[in-house]
């Protein structure tokens, strides 16, 4: 059984998304501290967490940038009842998965969870025979090994977020082509909320800082302005 962890301090709301999670067969856990919040997260045994930014101990920020330095991969949703967009972008930044803006109504939340454990629920890879050469993908000093969700600059091994791995591969099998906001949101993050195409900003603006040698004037990852990106390989 899926296995959620809600660290929310108003408790009619921690209680509101355990009730209705019960319902679609997981097994929640509440909290209202941020501190035991950070224990109980740290304890891997959760399928997916919803963080409150506000939070008494411990804000939500803090208690996801601890768990990502921990290489805790576990998703996480951030619930906030902030409306800025700086605040959104920060959680991305430091390793949220996905936001949702207070107020929300449960079946919103639902889908969210969904959406981001569907695209996470990648296949378990299986250890190929050693004479089996892998599945490469080849960009002059950019490597990509989609098996083992790898990737190479300059020879030197760079560590990628799921998502962050997921739009770049998707990007380079896309190759050439201008592909928009919308589209991305959909083939990556796999939900479609008008509005929330700055996470696809944010996450470009991350690859370019791991792939390209100066990210103000990427070769790889150009800007279609006023349209979306597109991925080239630079002869």
């Amino acid at each position: 059984m899926k296995k959620v962890l809600v660290v929310e301090d108003e408790l009619s709301i921690g209680k509101l998304l355990q009730y209705n999670l019960v319902k679609e067969g997981y097994e929640v856990d509440v909290v209202t501290d941020g501190i035991e919040g950070l224990e109980r997260a740290l304890s891997g045994e959760y399928t997916i967490i919803l963080l409150d930014l506000m939070l008494p101990g411990k804000d939500g920020m803090e208690i996801c940038r601890e768990l990502r330095q921990e290489k805790n991969d576990t998703p996480i949703i951030m619930l906030t009842a902030k409306d800025s967009e700086i605040d959104k972008i920060v959680g991305l930044e430091i390793g949220a998965d996905d936001y949702i803006t207070k107020p929300f109504s449960p079946r919103e939340v639902i889908a969210r969870i969904r959406a981001v454990l569907r695209r996470l629920n990648k296949p378990e890879v299986k250890e190929a025979p050693i004479d089996l050469v892998e599945e490469e993908i080849s960009l002059n000093e950019l490597k990509i090994y989609p098996e083992k969700y790898e990737v190479y600059v300059k020879g030197k091994l760079i560590d990628f977020t799921p998502k962050e791995f997921e739009l770049l591969l998707y990007l380079a099998k896309h190759k050439n082509r201008i592909l928009s906001r919308e589209q991305l949101l959909l083939a990556v993050w796999d939900y479609d909320y008008s509005g929330e195409t700055r996470i696809v900003d944010v996450h470009i603006s991350h690859l370019r800082e791991k792939i390209e040698d100066n990210p103000k004037i990427p070769v790889y990852i150009k800007t279609a302005r006023g349209f979306g990106y597109k991925f080239e390989v630079p002869k």
